[in-house]
C-alpha cells in the first residue's frame, strides 16, 4: 500500500499542490497494464528528478458527458480506481471534474492554466491515443511539440499487446462481457474487481445450504452472467469463494444480483463492504427444474471453483489506501 496517497480535486487550495510533479495523465478506466505502462514512465521520471509523481484524471468518466443516455460499463467507480491508483506507488492523484467548462476548454489553455499554473508540473507521461481539450484537438504530439517552450518533459508510451492483442479498456470490457477472466486477468494485471455492501436478500440460499452475500452492482455492468471463483476481500481479510452473477431464473428472474458463497465462513455480513475479485469463470447461468438440481450442481460449482482458486494462490488485486 502507499502511505499518504492524496486526491487533488478542483477545490483543492492551490497551496496544498506539491510543485514541480511528475504527472501520468489518463481516464485510468480499470487501470490495465497500458496505464500501468504511463503510470510507470512517471515514476521513473519523478525519481530521476527527485519529484513526487501523480495520476491526472477525470470524472466523470467524458463518455458520460458527452453520451449522458448511453449505457457506460466502467470496469472501476472512482473509488475502485483511485484505490488501484494508490497501489502503484504514485504519491496521489488529480482529480478534474469534467464538466461542460472543461469540455470547452482548448487543449492549449488546459496545458497552460491547469496543467502549469495550477499544477507546476516538471513533467508528463501519456499514452500513444490519449487527447484532450475542446474537440480532442490535444494529442501527445501536440505535447511533445509544446515541450521544449514549457520546460517540461514528456513521456508518450506505446500500446501494450498481449497475444498480438493490443490492451485497452474496451477489450477489457468484452472480455468480461464474454465471460473471458482469463483475458480479462491478463489485461488488467491482476483480478478484476467490485466491491459493494452486502445486502438482505430473498433468504434462499440459505434454505438451500449455501448462505450467501449479497450486493448490487451497478445496473450498466456488463459483467455476463454466469457462476464465478472468486476471492473476496474484507479490510485486509481475504476468503475464497463461489459467487452468481445474473437474475436466479430457477426462482425470479429478477433484477441482477450478485450472490456470493464464502466457504469455511461463518458469521453476518450484512451492512459490511466487500471487494469481489473474479478469479475463473464456470459456467453460464441455468435454470433448473428443482431444488434439489440445483444444490447438485451448486455442490460442483462449488469444487470448481475451490480448485480454480488453488490454481491460483493470492490472485487479489493490489489496492492502496486512499488517504
Amino acid at each position: 500500500m502507499t502511505p499518504g496517497f492524496t486526491v487533488i480535486r478542483d477545490t483543492t487550495p492551490a497551496t496544498a499542490i506539491p510543485e514541480g510533479t511528475v504527472v501520468a495523465m489518463g481516464n485510468f478506466d480499470g487501470v490495465h497494464l497500458g496505464h500501468r505502462a504511463v503510470i510507470a514512465a512517471a515514476l521513473q521520471m519523478g525519481r530521476a528528478h527527485g519529484r513526487p509523481a501523480l495520476a491526472v484524471t477525470f470524472e466523470p468518466h467524458p463518455r458520460r458527458f458527452f453520451s449522458p443516455n448511453t449505457p457506460q460499463f466502467r470496469l472501476t467507480d472512482e473509488t475502485a480506481k483511485l484505490r488501484l491508483l494508490a497501489g502503484t506507488g504514485l504519491a496521489g492523484a488529480v482529480v478534474m471534474t469534467f464538466d461542460r467548462a472543461r469540455a470547452e476548454t482548448t487543449a492549449q489553455d488546459f496545458v497552460h492554466h491547469d496543467l502549469i499554473e495550477r499544477l507546476g508540473i516538471s513533467g508528463i507521461a501519456v499514452g500513444y491515443d490519449f487527447h484532450f481539450g475542446k474537440g480532442r484537438v490535444g494529442s501527445p504530439s501536440l505535447l511533445v511539440n509544446e515541450a521544449p517552450r514549457l520546460g517540461i518533459e514528456v513521456d508518450v508510451q506505446p500500446h501494450v499487446d498481449i497475444a498480438e492483442r493490443p490492451v485497452s479498456s474496451s477489450a477489457i470490457r468484452m472480455a468480461l462481457a464474454e465471460g473471458q477472466i482469463e483475458d480479462a486477468t491478463a489485461m488488467l494485471g491482476g483480478p478484476w474487481f467490485v466491491s459493494g455492501e452486502v445486502i438482505h436478500g430473498e433468504k434462499r440460499g440459505r434454505d438451500l445450504g449455501f448462505p450467501t452475500a449479497n450486493i448490487r452492482l451497478d445496473k450498466n455492468c456488463g459483467l455476463k452472467h454466469g457462476i464465478y471463483a472468486v476471492r473476496v476481500g474484507r479490510g485486509s481479510e481475504r476468503f475464497d469463494a463461489v459467487a452468481s452473477f445474473g437474475r436466479r431464473p430457477t426462482f425470479d428472474n429478477g433484477a441482477s444480483l450478485l450472490e456470493v458463497f464464502l466457504f469455511d465462513f461463518k458469521g453476518d455480513l450484512y451492512g459490511q463492504m466487500l471487494d469481489v475479485a473474479f478469479i475463473g469463470f464456470i459456467r453460464e447461468e441455468s435454470k433448473f427444474d428443482s431444488a434439489e438440481a440445483l444444490v447438485r450442481q451448486m455442490d460442483d460449482d462449488s469444487a470448481r471453483a475451490r480448485a480454480a482458486l488453488a490454481a491460483a494462490p493470492g490472485a487479489f488485486p493490489k489496492l492502496g489506501v486512499v488517504g
